[in-house]
């Protein structure tokens, strides 16, 4: 009885907001005599801000037109603008800035989409052996973290020098896939010094004032505690939920002035790859095994981070050419 009860005060209560809002939004476009478009765009400063607020207007709207605006393709985003202001009896003439604003923020919006479908492919596109593309990326990945190393063989003990699990790599992207082999590359080639560092970080024993012989007394592990590829794969499944989640939204609309793309992902991996590092020598784990509750921490610290509709996770690397910048 009591859930009864409960579920019909939660029914009407719902029922009151709903009306409630509707009355609200009529009585407020009689008084300002805008459009809740308007008022979003005219209210807010270009960036998350405003794309989050238009998005949500858009989304929960009773129009069909205004509903489907979210979902078409980044060549018909002029034509949905046209039929939003004509639908909304919006002059473009006397409103031009609003024309201007609403494509923006839509181009933003089918772009983060876009770029959802584009990083979930490369996800599910398996480590190929046999495709030279493929095995071109692994080797130039070595090349680069490891410059005046060569490469005895494809499957060579080496590999593990930074960071595989084994003597194939082939084997660690099963979860990732191509993307998390991107990534890497990515990072090392547009922020070498920070991966390099990262990677000798990681080979360094954790505690240089501890002696040789005083680690081997306390059976500690000689490494910082993580392997560099590996915590590459680790973090791109985690910029990945982040960007699935529609978490990562915040960032990407602060730092893409329209359509966020692959290259906007692909610095925030960098970014949160420098951070983790940073954060991980912080929490200062005994071992390894510490890994997971480490990286949870992490995933909930960036998390709060991006609950604030300014935030935009700039990174500190030469890859900032990209022109990303905070808004």
């Amino acid at each position: 009885m009591k859930h009864f009860l409960r579920v019909v005060t939660q029914f009407f209560l719902f029922l009151y907001c709903k009306l409630l809002w509707r009355v609200l939004k009529f009585v407020v476009r009689k008084f300002t005599g805008r459009c809740e478009l308007q008022r979003i765009c005219y209210n807010n400063k270009h960036g998350a801000r405003r794309t989050l607020k238009i998005e949500s207007s858009l989304k929960y709207s009773k129009n069909e037109l205004l509903q489907t605006a979210l979902s078409v393709h980044s060549d018909k985003v002029e034509k949905a603008i046209d039929d939003i202001m004509a639908l909304k009896k919006i002059n473009p003439d006397t409103n031009p800035q609003l024309g201007i604003s609403l494509q923006a923020s839509l181009l933003q919006i089918v772009g983060y989409r876009s770029l959802v479908a584009e990083v979930e492919k490369l996800r599910k596109e398996p480590y190929d052996c046999e495709n030279p593309e493929h095995e071109d990326m692994l080797v130039k990945l070595w090349k680069e973290l490891r410059p005046d190393t060569p490469l005895t063989g494809r499957i060579s003990k080496q590999w593990c020098e930074i960071g595989f699990q084994g003597s194939d790599p082939k084997t660690d992207f099963r979860g990732m896939g191509l993307l998390g082999l991107h990534n890497l590359l990515y990072f090392a080639e547009h922020d070498k010094a920070t991966a390099l560092q990262m990677l000798h970080d990681s080979l360094q024993p954790k505690h240089n004032e501890i002696t040789n012989p005083e680690w081997e007394q306390k059976n500690l592990d000689k490494a910082i505690g993580f392997s560099f590829a590996i915590v590459g794969i680790n973090i791109t499944d985690l910029a990945y939920s982040l960007l699935v989640s529609g978490a990562l939204k915040t960032h990407l609309y602060n730092v893409a002035p329209e359509m966020p793309s692959l290259l906007h992902f692909q610095q925030t991996f960098c970014y949160l790859m420098q951070e983790f590092h940073r954060f991980w020598n912080e929490e200062d784990p005994c071992d390894i095994m510490e890994f997971n509750r480490v990286r949870s921490k992490f995933h909930r610290r960036i998390l709060r981070q991006l609950k604030n509709p300014d935030m935009a996770l700039c990174p500190h690397f030469s890859a900032s050419d990209l022109h990303l910048i905070n808004l």
